[in-house]
């Protein structure tokens, strides 16, 4: 499943990078992009593993940049 993923006032492009790298390791998760100046997070996972990713990607978006908000 590939989806785009809107991350509204993300601020930091080193913590857009620690975002990509953070999510990449996650189980089920086959290639991600996070790009600083669209504010966007291209994620291409396991459709069965949809929400689980998704929770756990929140965790690490919003450890690094608390006031991100996410769309998808």
């Amino acid at each position: 499943m590939k989806k785009v993923i809107k991350l509204m006032d993300l601020d930091c492009a080193n913590c857009a990078q620690k975002m990509q790298d953070g999510i990449s390791k996650l189980d089920g998760v086959n290639s991600v992009k996070v790009n600083f100046l669209s504010q966007r997070m291209q994620l291409d996972c396991e459709d069965a593993k949809y929400d689980a990713i998704m929770e756990q990607a929140e965790k690490i978006i919003h450890q690094l940049e608390p006031d991100v908000t996410i769309r998808a």
